[in-house]
């Protein structure tokens, strides 16, 4: 058994406590100097309380991010919900540098209304301003959009509160009887829902660009499979199921074709599937291990995995010419790349030499440089945010397995534990819209 095959195969080896699909948010680190912002409880005059606070939502995105350091409501002067009613110099004197207010109201249609204001304390300026609408059933997105605004506003980057995320989870009953479920979530971990069980293991969860289809490898009828499914619908499509190793799908940019990993030859190699002619293309050969292959942004190569030069490293392949090039010289043991920062950097596992821990790393692929974020004793399976700034990825905590995330410069932590049993494989979704 190869190290990079052992890998996987010890990931789910390992003592699978029950789990549920709900998960928290625990911040661990945050930025040393967050913005202060104050989020001021949301005007609403209905006959009953709404049934969601969205502005507390706003508030617990924005604390998340670690970048932002919300008010807390017992130390507001003034809970004010439109502009008129704004004092500036109380809100000075509390330290905020931005104001966030707002006003729900309740139309004919039953349809939810919430207007918005965003301002510069300082200067007294009104940054941004707009409406989100929607029904009872939407109010948390409402106030992830309104987040997302008050994110791009102040960094002059896109939010991703808005997003989902995908993991796996592990409910073991006896030792031949264990549910794993594929949950489908909010990216603060609300809303858990889950879109695919079995009682075989489910792997390598993968979005598609268009946010609509995700593809999984399961063992559903004992033997490994790749499958895309539809989220609106569940509806479930065997890509391939060939003898052997079906693996590691990843979509292409396009979302028109899938990379995976096939043994189907004898050794484990790259190919890609035309999910619309079905046409299957070998892209490696070698007689190492070739797996875990990840888009570049433009779609003309892949990155992957390989013990081709004796450890697990990151190598790159040319579609048009084959051409291969190793990538990570440093460690010995990196893996699971991840490509961002539009192809500039990859995040991925990696082990230093003489190190005991595997832990989550960026490397510029400009300068080479090799950063590691984590320091954890068994991290594994980043996924990148589509604004690139944090990263999700799964490690341990006592027993059991749990998703974390961290920034794309290390400066922010923070924890999504389920209240039990093993979280694996996460995989943040692109942009919904």
């Amino acid at each position: 058994m190869t190290r990079v095959t052992g890998m996987i195969l010890m990931l789910w080896v390992m003592v699978i406590m029950p789990a549920r699909a709900d998960l928290t948010i625990e911040i661990t680190q945050g930025a040393d100097n967050p913005v202060p912002i104050a989020v001021v409880p949301f005007g609403w005059k209905g006959s009953s309380a709404l049934s969601e606070d969205m502005a507390q939502i706003v508030a617990n995105d924005l604390e998340r991010s670690g970048l932002f350091a919300p008010l807390e409501r017992r130390n507001m002067l003034s809970l004010p919900s439109r502009e008129a009613d704004v004092v500036f110099r109380d809100w000075r004197v509390l330290g905020s540098d931005y104001l966030l207010i707002g006003n729900v109201e309740q139309g004919a249609d039953q349809k939810f209304q919430l207007r918005y204001a965003l301002f510069n304390v300082l200067n007294q300026r009104t940054l941004a301003q707009g409406t989100v609408a929607g029904g009872n059933e939407v109010l948390r997105d409402m106030a992830h959009r309104v987040s997302d605004m008050v994110y791009e506003q102040v960094t002059g980057r896109r939010g991703a509160f808005s997003t989902r995320i995908l993991y796996v989870t592990a409910d073991r009953h006896s030792t031949y009887n264990t549910d794993f479920r594929l949950n489908y979530a909010d990216a603060d971990g609300h809303r858990a829902r889950v879109i695919f069980s079995s009682k075989e293991p489910i792997l390598s969860p993968s979005w598609a660009p268009d946010a609509k289809r995700v593809s999984y490898v399961s063992f559903e009828g004992g033997r490994p499979g790749v499958y895309v499914q539809e989220i609106a619908s569940g509806k479930q499509t065997q890509i391939t199921r060939f003898p052997g190793l079906n693996s590691a799908p990843a979509w292409s940019p396009d979302g028109k074709r899938l990379a995976l990993v096939l043994s189907k030859s004898g050794n484990a190699d790259i190919y890609i599937k035309d999910l619309s002619s079905g046409e299957l293309t070998q892209i490696t050969r070698h007689y190492a291990i070739d797996t875990e292959p990840s888009w570049m942004p433009d779609g003309k190569s892949l990155v992957f995995t390989s013990n081709r030069g004796g450890s697990p490293q990151i190598y790159r392949v040319e579609l048009d010419s084959g051409w291969v090039e190793r990538l990570t010289f440093e460690g010995k043991y990196n893996a699971r790349a991840r490509v961002f920062d539009g192809g500039k950097s990859l995040v991925l596992v990696h082990k230093g030499e003489g190190a005991a821990e595997f832990n989550i790393a960026v490397q510029n692929l400009e300068n080479g440089r090799m950063r590691t974020l984590t320091s954890t004793l068994l991290d594994d399976s980043p996924s990148i945010a589509p604004n690139g700034d944090m990263l999700i990825y799964a490690t341990h905590k006592g027993n059991r397995g749990i998703l974390a995330a961290v920034s794309a410069d290390g400066r922010v932590k923070f924890e999504l534990p389920s209240t039990k049993g093993d979280v694996r494989e996460p995989a943040w979704s692109p942009f919904l819209n």
